[in-house]
């Protein structure tokens, strides 16, 4: 009853009681969390396959002069930043749908995934980062509550 008790509860707090019924409906439906974890997923996947995945993995080369006398010599390996410039309709295929799909799940579940992406798909990689997890959080939490109270 806080979130509708408009004295006492601040505006911020009514707001994160709506937001918590809404995404898991106060941690009773672990349905919703899950729901809204596969929204994001599938919108991460989405955003990555039209904005993140570069064209291809840069590959490092080296190049230099060695000198005539055999002295030292030293190498310095630079990538290139990744680069999209695919065409909107040669960036939705299947080759491309699984390795975002890998790097999604790997970035949400496990860690950073650590790929090449381009900078809105690093930023896309950090947003999900942080969002998703709660949603999963809070479908673990809904289960522990049903698993308690049965």
């Amino acid at each position: 009853m806080r979130r509708l008790d408009r004295v006492e509860t601040t505006r911020a707090e009514r707001w994160l009681l709506h937001a918590y019924w809404l995404l898991s409906g106060y941690g009773l439906r672990a349905s919703r969390a899950l729901a809204w974890l596969l929204l994001a997923v599938c919108v991460t996947v989405v955003l990555m396959l039209g904005l993140g995945l570069p064209d291809k993995s840069p590959s490092q080369t080296v190049t230099g002069d060695l000198p005539p006398s055999g002295g030292k010599v030293t190498l310095e390996v630079d990538t290139p930043d990744p680069v999209l410039t695919l065409p909107v309709a040669d960036r939705f295929t299947l080759e491309r749908f699984e390795k975002t799909l890998r790097i999604v799940l790997n970035s949400v579940i496990f860690r950073s995934s650590g790929q090449d992406l381009t900078t809105w798909g690093t930023y896309t990689e950090m947003i999900s980062r942080f969002t998703e997890p709660v949603f999963l959080g809070l479908a673990v939490l809904a289960v522990r509550g049903r698993i308690k109270r049965g």
